[in-house]
């Protein structure tokens, strides 16, 4: 048998990896389980020609078209967007845009604004020391000032705003609508060991330059010179109790498909808002029939995904392409609640700069806008490096039938359910989605586009995966308490984005790695009586 370790964390994504840093301070032995390997940035997309195919198999952001043996599948039949992610040393984070936003104060206090949902136990401004220390950990870039979002203080310079930029910088203007050049974790200057960025190619899949900060090359790099052990290819099954229904370990099956029992004294669960659900609920016992931390019955439940709205056109002068971070400017004029809107809550906008060729030709033919035959090359010229976009993330609100279970049929390599997500998109973020496409349409003809054309909601869009173990003071309404802790399991932390009460209507990202960081902030200061 294993000896045991003091700290044991599932997961080595963007909260995995910022709560191993921080604990190691510590000297507890601390160990994290990835059922991913370590990547190989010599073997990236972008460093050869045929990078966009690579996007449409193996290097999908789908787990369902990728099938690698370190993904386990997703049934989301019945949902209108699909999930993404990926399963590495890094995470989602090696996929990522890298944009960067955090969530606005009056996302931790909706329902006090504007009667819906509930508010956050904690608030914006308990996180804010901790999105400084993210954000000098992976090595932001960004303008500070933004009027309409939060004060930041990005160690690093903007990205420029390149061709597509100031295109989209002088509709806005005529409008008279906010844009500012968006925070970003791009390098543009060489910072902490990584290049800065040389516009190889598009952010996704994969930075083979490393100017894009992945958890693989920013924190676990210090957290493993600090004593952590990161144990990979290593699938947990189950997280097992003892006879004080106290966590005790985890069940995985090693990178030779052998089961193992590994005994902890803490368990930290960092595996996404489907990856979370999944393992309580098939970590049922006697005591805990119903799903590990389950006693409210919400494990699972108020998936909130952000459905994107997205109108996108084509204008005369050339854009930036893929030569570029696709994504780095926005807008918050659309943020916060406008009843005069039809809806509540609100959105950000994402600019985007363009697509490369191969994703031109593959959507612009499914479209209807390229054709075939004579006119096929003239008119790829036309659309070709000229794409402009305006991608609404809209608010979801937190609803529990939209939700994670365990399917009864469908199964990983390891004989693992798979998890199953029911979703549906409710009328306020469909009311929020027209709303946001309206403005998009005024943005694009403002800035002279044509061949307009709309994916509402984005189908593979399914990069936020929120809410299904929330946070919260009573033990009947929430999963897990104020900092992280399950209110069922005194030695049980979660600390991904699973914990979200509310989502905001931004990346979320900078905020579950701020929430990481407070989470084992207040482990540390906590010790004495983290059993109690």
């Amino acid at each position: 048998m294993k000896d045991p370790v003091d700290v044991l964390i599932i997961g080595a994504g963007a909260s995995g990896a910022a709560v191993a840093w921080s604990l190691a301070e510590t000297k507890m032995h601390i160990l994290c389980l990835e059922q991913g390997g370590w990547m190989n940035p010599a073997e990236y997309p972008s460093t050869g020609r045929d990078w966009e195919a690579k996007f449409y198999g193996e290097w999908s952001s789908s787990p369902n078209v990728r099938g690698r043996p370190e993904d386990y599948p997703v049934n989301d039949d019945n949902s209108p967007i699909k999930v993404v992610n990926y399963n590495a040393v890094g995470g989602s984070t090696v996929m990522y845009t890298a944009h960067w936003p955090r969530l606005h104060p009056s996302d931790f206090k909706v329902k006090t604004l504007d009667g819906v949902a509930d508010d956050w136990p904690i608030d914006y401004d308990t996180l804010t020391p901790f999105f400084e220390e993210n954000d000098r950990m992976m090595g932001t870039s960004g303008l500070s000032g933004d009027p309409l979002s939060p004060l930041t203080h990005p160690p690093m310079p903007q990205q420029p705003l390149g061709l597509s930029g100031a295109i989209i910088g002088k509709a806005m203007n005529k409008l008279g609508w906010h844009w500012w050049p968006s925070d970003t974790t791009v390098a543009t200057m060489d910072y902490e060991g990584r290049a800065r960025c040389i516009n190889l190619g598009h952010c996704t899949p994969a930075c083979a330059q490393g100017a894009k900060a992945s958890t693989d090359i920013t924190y676990w790099p210090h957290a493993i010179r600090a004593g952590v052990e990161l144990r990979t290819h290593c699938r947990v099954r189950e997280i097992t109790t003892d006879e004080n229904g106290m966590a005790s370990g985890v069940v995985y099956y090693d990178k030779d498909g052998i089961e193992q029992f590994q005994p902890a004294h803490v368990v930290i669960i960092a595996c996404n808002g489907v990856g979370t659900p999944r393992l309580l609920l098939h970590s049922a016992s006697g005591r805990f029939p119903n799903g590990l931390a389950n006693s409210s019955g919400l494990v699972g439940k108020n998936l909130m995904f952000h459905p994107y709205a997205q109108i996108y056109g084509y204008v005369k002068e050339p854009t930036d392409s893929n030569r570029a971070p696709p994504t780095c400017l926005w807008s918050k004029q659309w943020y916060d609640t406008d009843l005069s809107r039809g809806f509540v809550r609100g959105y950000g906008v994402q600019f985007v700069r363009g697509a490369g060729p191969v994703f031109e030709a593959v959507v612009s033919e499914q479209k209807g806008i390229l054709p075939w035959g004579a006119d096929h090359h003239r008119v790829f010229r036309k659309l070709n490096g000229h794409r402009l976009g305006f991608s609404a993330i809209c608010e979801d609100l937190p609803e529990e039938h939209n939700r994670v279970t365990l399917d009864p049929v469908l199964k990983d390599g390891h004989g693992i359910p798979a998890p199953k997500v029911d979703y549906t998109i409710s009328e306020n973020s469909r009311k929020m989605m027209e709303h946001a496409l309206a403005r998009g349409r005024e943005f694009l003809e403002t800035a002279g586009a044509s061949d307009i054309c709309v994916n509402s909601p984005i189908p593979w869009g399914g990069w936020h995966l929120l809410g299904t173990a929330r946070m919260g003071t009573d033990p009947e309404r929430s999963v897990v308490n104020e900092w992280g802790r399950s209110h069922d399991v005194k030695n049980l932390f979660i600390v991904d984005g699973s914990i979200f009460v509310t989502s905001g209507g931004v990346n979320p990202t900078s905020t579950i790695q701020a929430l990481a960081l407070y989470i084992a902030d207040q482990m540390k200061q906590r010790l004495a009586s983290l059993f109690d």
